[in-house]
């Protein structure tokens, strides 16, 4: 038996409320309507799509965590940080970012992925890239989604934090990187 849709609409705010990285498709499973119904009563409600969700969430904790870089100067999204830990971020491949001729992605938007994340990752107010060794694996292509990990290796002998940045399309690398790190804290 289907609820009312007032009902329906107030548990649907609960549950995101709850959950908010729940998707739409995981909540017309649970309420058993479809995909549509619930974008609807998303929209009626004021309720935006999980990745505006997610990017409101992660821009307020960045302002309160992050000291080394501005969130909008990262390059991609970042949906995990641990400072001085580790941190995921995901960069869709739009056409601005690859070469009109073939719509392989420019080279030096997966590195600003990767060096951004590893300048956020630093519990610093002042975090540079003092060094880099990198490596690409295959050319990224249009419309494909690049989701970089990095991950504090720690110090090396100049006290400088090394971080190790490995990018994926779906499960295949694509990019490697270390990244050898000056904290003004040094």
């Amino acid at each position: 038996m289907k609820k009312p849709k007032k009902l329906r609409q107030e548990e649907l705010r609960n549950r995101i409320d709850q959950t908010p990285f729940i998707t739409d498709d995981e909540l017309a499973k649970a309420f058993g309507v479809s995909i549509q119904t619930i974008r609807l009563d998303r929209m009626e409600l004021g309720i935006p799509e999980l990745r505006e969700r997610i990017k409101s969430v992660a821009e307020q904790e960045w302002n309160e965590t992050v000291k080394a870089l501005p969130v909008e100067e990262i390059i991609g999204e970042v949906v995990d940080l641990e400072l001085d830990d580790r941190a995921i971020s995901i960069l869709d491949i739009r056409p601005e970012h690859v070469f009109s001729r073939n719509h392989i992605a420019r080279g030096h938007h997966l590195f600003a992925q990767a060096n951004s994340l590893a300048v956020a990752l630093i519990n610093d107010e002042l975090a540079l890239t003092a060094r880099s060794m990198i490596q690409f694996s295959r050319p990224v292509n249009l419309g494909e989604r690049v989701v970089a990990k990095a991950t504090v290796k720690g110090e090396d002998d100049k006290g400088r934090t090394i971080v190790k940045v490995h990018s994926y399309v779906e499960n295949e690398e694509v990019f490697a990187g270390t990244f050898e790190m000056y904290r003004s804290n040094q």
